[in-house]
């Protein structure tokens, strides 16, 4: 692949510094690149794919085609550095691009700002393995868990493990997302769980096997957060699921604003027990039974799919991220206000309310309901529609069986017409 080959440059940027987004072409690079040239700021954006729909977007002032992580992600960086006028700050938006500038920081450090807890802390979250165990000792409710590193340690956890449970890679590398798009396979027994085993170890270094805490997708919360460079709190905001494509079995398509302390109060507690710095992202569960609150998964160092929700909610958050990074005054709101906003992914909730509608689970005025009030939406802008329309196409050849290297799947989203069998995500 050839390193920064400019899919689109305009003459030269203003004396505020820039922003680099690394993986425009992904749900939540695409986002960020938007709602960063909304604040006046000049975004250049770094992207693996150019056919990607998110590239067909005008509101970057440059988009460079390279590796998005990697040694080559560095050396594009290098490069890039050196013809700035001034620092960049850095927005990574997907895991690889994080773990990549968590580890290369130094190296980066002459050109860049980067919002990033310490090495060890960034490794540690992301590894989900490590995170249960740091969670566990601290008073947080984690699903039974069991680290999988070979098949005598999958017998022995199936023997104690109730169903359904989930199997899923204790860090989603490289060669997990080669073979899937799944972050996780649901089994029914002992013997399902045996034989995904063994079809997926060889995907990752170590597998995690979970219970499955009961309740439907409205049980799923979260909390997106940024923490300055002094460990203290700039921002949070609270919402919930209430659709997934897949359905039960993928990522947030439909998502509202909601209050709740509990989880907001626990993610936090988290984070600050790590001395944590930068953007995160922290889901939690509860239990349809008993009510509690189970920690689920962490995202940190990036934008999320529904960061946009905060800034649609009147948190702005990743303005707030650029601001500390940039030396320049907060943003004056940064407290939630609850106003009810939702996130919506207009294409995935249309094929998710399809789902459920022929199972006879949602009818078409619930479907419309559901949407009402104030959104912000995943691909859709109104001063920036190519993006949605190039989207849209590349479902239609999907549909059509004519699948070409343009329709790659956006990194960390599921993207087909038919929910991916066996697989979850809690």
């Amino acid at each position: 692949m050839e390193a920064n080959k400019n899919v689109m440059a305009t003459p030269a940027l203003t004396a505020l510094p820039p922003a680099v987004v690394l993986g425009l072409d992904t749900l939540q690079g695409l986002q960020t690149a938007r709602i960063l040239a909304g604040h006046g700021i000049p975004v250049i954006a770094i992207a693996r794919n150019a056919a990607h729909p998110a590239c067909h977007t005008r509101i970057c002032r440059e988009i460079v085609v390279a590796e998005t992580s990697g040694e080559e992600l560095v050396r594009t960086l290098a490069q890039l550095g050196a013809r700035l006028a001034v620092p960049a700050v850095l927005f990574p938006c997907h895991d690889h691009a994080v773990a990549t500038v968590s580890q290369h920081r130094q190296q980066l450090t002459p050109w860049y700002r980067i919002a990033l807890a310490e090495a060890d802390t960034v490794s540690m979250l992301m590894d989900k393995a490590s995170l249960y165990a740091f969670a566990r000792p601290h008073g947080f409710r984690v699903p039974e868990s069991h680290t999988l590193h070979d098949r005598r340690e999958a017998k022995a956890a199936a023997d104690r493990l109730r169903y359904p449970c989930l199997l899923k890679p204790a860090h989603r590398s490289t060669c997990w997302n080669a073979h899937t798009g799944a972050k996780a396979f649901q089994a029914e027994s002992r013997e399902d769980f045996l034989r995904i085993y063994d079809e997926v170890h060889g995907w990752a270094a170590a597998l995690v096997a979970q219970e499955w805490i009961p309740g439907d997708d409205s049980a799923l919360y979260s909390v997106n957060c940024y923490f300055d460079k002094r460990a203290r709190l700039v921002a949070s905001f609270v919402a919930r699921k209430l659709r997934q494509w897949p359905p039960r079995a993928g990522s947030s398509c439909l998502g509202e604003e909601v209050r709740n302390d509990t989880v907001r109060n626990e993610a936090l507690r988290l984070l600050e027990l790590c001395g944590y710095r930068g953007l995160a992202y922290v889901e939690m569960k509860r239990h349809a039974q008993s009510g509690e609150h189970y920690l689920i998964e962490v995202n940190v160092g990036r934008p999320t799919g529904r960061s946009a929700i905060a800034e649609a909610g009147g948190v702005e958050m990743l303005y707030a991220m650029y601001c500390d990074a940039a030396g320049l005054p907060p943003p004056a709101v940064r407290e939630q206000s609850y106003q009810g906003v939702k996130w919506l992914d207009l294409r995935h909730d249309l094929q998710s309310a399809l789902y459920y509608w022929r199972r006879g689970e949602l009818t078409p005025g619930q479907w419309w309901r559901s949407l009402r009030g104030r959104k912000a939406h995943a691909v859709w802008s109104w001063n920036d529609p190519a993006p949605f329309f190039w989207d849209l196409w590349r479902a239609v050849r999907m549909a059509v069986g004519r699948k070409g290297p343009t329709d790659e799947p956006q990194q960390g989203r599921e993207d087909c017409t038919e929910p991916v069998k066996a697989s979850t995500r809690q």
